[in-house]
């Protein structure tokens, strides 16, 4: 594990922190990310996805379920040692497509994502000066990439982003005694509809909230801003939050 985020992923968090490794150089079989995204040779995007969507069994050509379902493992490596670093830190890694390398497991699934340096200490910078660079010139060209292979809706894509982002501040914002730095954070990414320069912010996204039958009404779900359509992989249902789920269908 990388020393700058050790302290931060200590026993049962250490594997998010290991999921970003840093050296000198990328390893032999890492693929560069501008690789993987592609141009206007399409990458190799295409044949990854179709490859993890056979390991989930899919049949046919309707990629979007496991494309959804491979970008949560994508984003489950890539934003916990990033958002920690960013916010706990402030610290911008070096995260735009083209400074980092993945590693997939033989089923394509993402494990590991690789720096050659560790970028630098920016204390008390805007939150986009930290975020922007992955959030425009990473996550952007993916998602875009990712939509014209399969036509996966880019408002699912942003709203997976935005889901473990709302669990990693959760975490950071106990860990750190509500820092306000942290809070400000989440703020900026998460609940303001517009950015810093007016633009429309993809990871704001209404969340309904309900209280589950027969319980009292405090007790109340935060559903997810889109469903991730994992209820269309084989062998699976509607997670827990998904708000198109019948049991969390509004009330007529």
């Amino acid at each position: 594990m990388m020393p700058l985020l050790a302290p931060l992923f200590q026993g049962d968090w250490a594997a998010y922190g290991e999921a970003l490794a840093c050296a000198p150089c990328w390893p032999a079989d890492a693929l560069p990310v501008t690789r993987l995204i592609g141009g206007d040779d399409g990458g190799l995007l295409p044949d990854v996805l179709r490859r993890h969507a056979a390991y989930l069994g899919v049949r046919g050509g309707d990629l979007r379920a496991a494309a959804s379902s491979w970008s949560l493992d994508y984003l489950g490596v890539l934003l916990p040692p990033a958002a920690a670093a960013a916010s706990l830190l402030q610290h911008r890694l070096p995260l735009c497509a083209d400074e980092m390398a993945i590693s997939l497991d033989r089923h394509c699934t993402p494990v590991r994502f690789h720096i050659v340096h560790e970028g630098g200490a920016l204390p008390g910078s805007p939150t986009a000066t930290r975020y922007g660079p992955m959030l425009n010139h990473h996550l952007a060209p993916l998602f875009d990439a990712i939509h014209r292979h399969t036509r996966l809706p880019h408002k699912i894509l942003w709203a997976n982003a935005a889901r473990h982002l709302d669990a990693i501040f959760a975490q950071a914002l106990a860990l750190s005694g509500n820092a306000a730095p942290v809070a400000m954070d989440r703020e900026m990414l998460l609940r303001r509809p517009f950015d810093a320069a007016g633009r429309a912010n993809p990871l704001h996204g209404r969340q309904r909230r309900i209280a589950p039958a027969g319980l009292a009404t405090e007790a109340v779900a935060v559903l997810h801003r889109e469903c991730c359509l994992m209820y269309r992989l084989p062998e699976q249902s509607w997670c827990g939050a998904c708000p198109l789920a019948p049991h969390h269908a509004p009330a007529a």
